[in-house]
């Protein structure tokens, strides 16, 4: 038997789609990347002493960002307000005037070691600078002492 025509054509096979999966892995990968940057870059909070932080400040006046600033509160400085304390802090030869909104806790007291976080404003006069603080962390010594029960002698 004596074919004619045409040999058979071989059925087409689709193209792999490896491609297509290299440029959505791709895609996905850089928002991934493009969110961590974004959502990390707005959220940093630099942590500098209170000499640091002066001279930070001292470079560039302009800038307004959130940072902590360490240091020890000034004996004597310490003065109630409506809604929070103003104080002054000291480090390095440095002395910041801090105004602290909110409660400053039970172990804030004058020459407690203190971590202020906010951002430095210039005061009416146009002149003074004061540091606007909305959260205030107090180190304290890593001993535990339980306190006393009666009919015991202390440790």
């Amino acid at each position: 038997m004596e074919v004619t025509g045409a040999p058979p054509v071989p059925l087409a096979r689709p193209k792999p789609k490896r491609l297509r999966y290299i440029v959505a892995g791709g895609l996905c990968a850089a928002a991934v990347v493009f969110l961590l940057v974004g959502g990390l870059s707005r959220n940093i909070v630099y942590f500098r002493t209170v000499s640091e932080a002066v001279q930070a400040h001292e470079k560039s006046p302009d800038d307004t960002g959130r940072l902590r600033m360490a240091g020890a509160v000034v004996a004597g400085s310490v003065v109630p307000q409506e809604g929070g304390v103003a104080f002054r802090v000291t480090e390095g030869g440095k002395t910041v005037s801090v105004v602290h909104r909110g409660d400053p806790g039970e172990l804030f007291k004058d020459g407690a070691p203190v971590v202020c976080e906010g951002r430095f404003v210039k005061g009416a006069d146009g002149g003074s600078l004061r540091f606007e603080s909305d959260r205030l962390m107090i180190k304290h010594g890593s001993e535990y002492r339980p306190p006393p029960v009666e009919g015991q002698p202390a440790p």
